[in-house]
């Protein structure tokens, strides 16, 4: 075989560049770096103590550091019998204490895949992963694999304990992985998955801080803690452990049993917030792919809830649903009595006038469909059965409500209630304090959930601008946007723009409304014609409390959101993303205090194309929405 010059050269430097990398690292210090090489992980084990070895990971971003030098740790505490292989009796344990590493696997990976719904059509799953393969006392059933994954993104680390023929058990106390930050950096902490967000130091807190975290460095950079495939393990916040240093806290121990893995730790990085808030792929990517078979009774849509429970209001809702391109109509609670009792049947009707298979029927005559609320104590004592039952009548999907979530045991469950819908072809909306980490992707009929401060609150424009950059990388949330309600604390023209703002599946709209409040209000077109589902999606511009533009794509045409805080601010959009060459229309949804309408928006068109440039003057808590379609 003969080379030519140039082969040779490749083949030198190929050998070259091995060998550097070898040099770079020892038995202890492993590197780890991103494809496109911005995102650059060192993973070490170091002498700490008395001889005693323990990990440590440090995290950099275009050079920049982004997580000091901090410790893994897990906590056990097996009290098991020698022959379960447990570990010997010694409460809460230090697993990672004197670790022995016995091999280093290098994987590369890069594929695209198609969710049911989401904000883009394809998304892209590519990573170089480290593989660090441990054994603990050189017990060979004591195993465990560190697998750190680097994305463009940011990193994933977690925890995998391989099966064991003997089948050793596991009962993880804490996790206590590390997140030391230099001395400036700022937090949005909420404490709980509906409080509102504060931006504060990382000293004196009170509380934990829910997930994801957004931070912002001294250095310029955004960071955000989030918490992945958590769904068979109990949740993780994140508390202060010194100054400038965070660490997970599990709401629970966890009982597990080889092979099983903990959820993923992953850090999201960027330069600027739109890029944060553009980075929800990486908590899909981190779960595993959808488990549904037969996708096709999926589908994303946009409902309003039924305010009087009647016959003859759900008739009046179905027909307003239809006429604005609705897809579905919600009963909340109490259609099945009183929520939180036992002895509430969720099979039966419990209200008077109120003939639910004639509504259904009605509902699907008209090409609407039927959601249903289900406290958690009816989903305890029927789940079994009752999503069965349901798939009889034809409803397309439940609203779980008052679930608990943080425990071993309420992980468990929602993720069984979950599946058991999914074999009944029923999509879920769990509301209150669960927030998702991922799961969708594996469960699409998991269309959304609540654990967001919405419209049930009425939080003020200042609130709804953080959540892009905090809430939402979590996933779909369903915000429950109003428009008509007195109590609102926005501008008409915010609340138009927070349904292309806000991702949800099923976007929840006129939440405290009904039919009769409409009075033919002509910016309800925006509404109308927005879709729920996306083929491209661009965070143009933003930072977390202050205002955020958003323009989402759905075949030709765009629609974009513009929101403030509380300040008046000018926005300016370039409209470079659309197609060069081509004409557009841009119809503009704004406030404008002089027409002559309660809601006070105006309506008007501009002729656009890829050289444009929109200047938006947004009220105090205001906003603007538009719609993009060809000339």
């Amino acid at each position: 075989m003969k080379y030519n010059s140039y082969t040779i050269l490749m083949l030198l430097s190929f050998l070259f560049f091995k060998a550097t990398a070898k040099e770079k690292e020892t038995p202890a210090e492993h590197l780890l770096t991103s494809p496109d090489r911005s995102v650059e992980l060192k993973f070490f084990q170091k002498e700490i103590a008395n001889k005693e070895k323990a990990f440590f990971y440090q995290l950099s971003y275009k050079g920049k550091p982004v997580i000091l030098e901090s410790k893994l740790e897990l906590q056990l505490d097996n009290h098991l019998s020698e022959s379960a292989m447990a570990l010997p009796v010694d409460k809460h344990k230090n697993w990672f204490e004197n670790l022995q590493v016995t091999g280093v696997q290098r994987l590369t990976k890069d594929t695209t895949w198609k969710p049911v719904y989401g904000e883009k059509k394809l998304i892209r799953d590519q990573y170089n992963s480290l593989i660090i393969s441990t054994v603990k006392d050189d017990n060979p059933n004591y195993l465990m694999n560190i697998e750190i994954r680097a994305y463009n993104q940011g990193v994933a680390i977690r925890f995998f304990f391989p099966e064991n023929a003997k089948g050793t058990y596991y009962r993880i106390m804490s996790e206590n992985t590390e997140f030391n930050f230099a001395p400036g950096t700022l937090a949005w902490k909420a404490n709980w998955a509906q409080a509102p967000y504060e931006k504060v130091a990382l000293e004196n807190w009170d509380g934990e801080a829910e997930r994801p975290l957004t931070l912002e460095l001294k250095n310029g950079l955004f960071a955000t803690l989030i918490e992945a495939g958590m769904v068979d393990y109990s949740r993780s916040k994140f508390k202060l452990k010194a100054q400038n240093s965070l660490v997970t806290s599990m709401f629970t121990p966890v009982d597990l049993i080889s092979p099983v893995a903990t959820p993923w730790r992953a850090i999201l990085v960027a330069e600027t917030a739109p890029e944060i808030a553009m980075g929800t792929d990486l908590i899909l990517n981190l779960n595993e792919p959808s488990k549904i078979k037969d996708e096709s009774w999926i589908k994303p849509g946009k409902i309003m809830r039924v305010m009087s429970q009647t016959t003859r209001d759900a008739f009046e809702n179905i027909d307003f649903a239809a006429k604005r391109n609705l897809q579905y109509i919600l009963f909340d609670w109490k259609w099945y009595g009183p929520a939180f009792s036992f002895n509430s049947d969720a099979s039966k009707v419990a209200i008077h006038d109120f003939d639910l298979p004639a509504i259904i029927k009605y509902a699907k005559e008209k090409g609407i469909g039927v959601w249903l609320y289900v406290n958690q104590q009816a989903l305890l004592m029927q789940s079994d059965s009752l999503f069965s039952i349901y798939k009889k009548w034809g409803v397309a999907g439940v609203k779980f409500g008052f679930v608990q979530s943080g425990s071993h045991r309420w992980t468990a469950w929602i993720e069984k209630a979950i599946q058991q819908a999914a074999q009944n072809h029923i999509m879920v909306n769990i509301h209150d304090d669960w927030r998702p980490t991922g799961e969708q992707r594996t469960w699409p009929n998991l269309m959304t959930a609540e654990g967001i401060r919405g419209n049930e609150e009425m939080p003020a424009a200042t609130s709804n601008t953080v959540m892009p950059f905090t809430r939402f990388l979590a996933g779909a949330a369903d915000y429950t946007i109003c428009y008509f309600d007195s109590r609102i604390k926005t501008t008409h023209a915010h609340q138009l723009a927070l349904a292309a703002i806000y991702f949800s599946p099923i976007q929840t709209l006129y939440w405290y409304d009904k039919p009769a409040l409409y009075k033919g209000e002509p910016e309800l077109e925006f509404w109308d014609k927005i879709p729920v589902t996306w083929d491209e999606t661009k965070v143009l511009s933003g930072r977390p409390g202050e205002y955020i533009t958003t323009a989402r794509r759905s075949g030709e045409e765009w629609f974009l959101g513009s929101i403030t805080n509380t300040e008046a601010r000018k926005v300016e959009l370039k409209l470079d993303f659309l197609p060069k060459g081509q004409k557009f229309v841009a119809r503009i949804y704004h406030d404008d205090n002089t027409v002559n309408t309660a809601t006070k928006v105006g309506i008007k068109d501009i002729t656009v194309d890829a050289q444009s440039t929109l200047k938006l003057d947004l009220q105090a808590s205001g906003g603007a929405a538009i719609w993009l379609h060809k000339k």
